[in-house]
């Protein structure tokens, strides 16, 4: 990866223009080819950007009408496209090459699958005398979370999301529906679990009868001390 911190103004030209006036920033350019213009405010998101395949290449200021003000342009050429993202270094601050390596890829931690082993496996969150009949119970329409059975005897099942919306709630409305058909399981009530659930979602399960259960995946996983806790 190339990291070069210059007084640089961009034109993009293609499908669309856009301009970026003079200013200090942030160009990068890595080994696949893309190129992205970086302020230092604002989000992660560049100012502009072009995306691979690309190639680079250095014109003169006489090329690119700039005048002698530029020191350089480079054309950042999109290799199927005809955009370009012409770049014109006024100044160079900084220019220094990184050799990153092969990226192992981002290994989430939290996601659905991690709260329905832990849920699985601490089933009695969902209440004392609860058992699990399995996880991924299959259905027409997709595979149930968890099924489970209370102290009753009766047959429940849970949806389990990280962030709990009005989807979820009627994703895990449909799989009632169907459950609640099968003579060995019916009848059948929900329970729409996530570590967080939207006010909507709640108002929207309790109306049909679906109770909420919002999961703490720190404490869960043995990680958060609540004895520590001011609050």
């Amino acid at each position: 990866m190339r990291l070069v911190i210059a007084e640089c103004s961009v034109d993009y030209v293609g499908r669309l223009k856009a301009h970026l006036p003079r200013a200090k920033r942030l160009i990068m350019v890595k080994a696949d080819g893309s190129v992205l213009i970086h302020s230092d405010g604002g989000s992660y998101k560049p100012l502009n950007w072009m995306s691979p395949p690309a190639t680079t290449r250095i014109a003169s200021p006489e090329e690119t009408g700039v005048g002698e003000d530029s020191v350089e342009s480079w054309i950042v050429q999109h290799g199927k496209s005809d955009d370009k993202l012409i770049i014109h270094i006024h100044a160079m601050h900084h220019d220094s090459e990184h050799e990153l390596g092969l990226d192992p890829g981002l290994i989430k931690d939290g996601v659905e699958a991690d709260l329905q082993r832990l849920l699985a496996e601490q089933i009695h969150r969902l209440g004392d005398g609860f058992s699990l009949i399995r996880r991924e119970y299959p259905t027409a329409i997709g595979p149930v979370d968890i099924l489970a059975r209370d102290r009753e005897g009766s047959t429940v099942a849970v949806e389990l999301k990280r962030r709990g919306d009005i989807d979820g709630v009627e994703q895990l409305t449909r799989y009632l529906a169907l459950l609640n058909r099968d003579p060995r399981l019916a009848p059948v009530r929900g329970v729409f679990a996530a570590q967080l659930i939207k006010p909507q979602a709640r108002v929207l399960a309790e109306d049909r009868g679906i109770e909420c259960l919002s999961l703490d995946y720190d404490e869960m996983r043995g990680v958060d001390d609540s004895d520590s806790r001011l609050f």
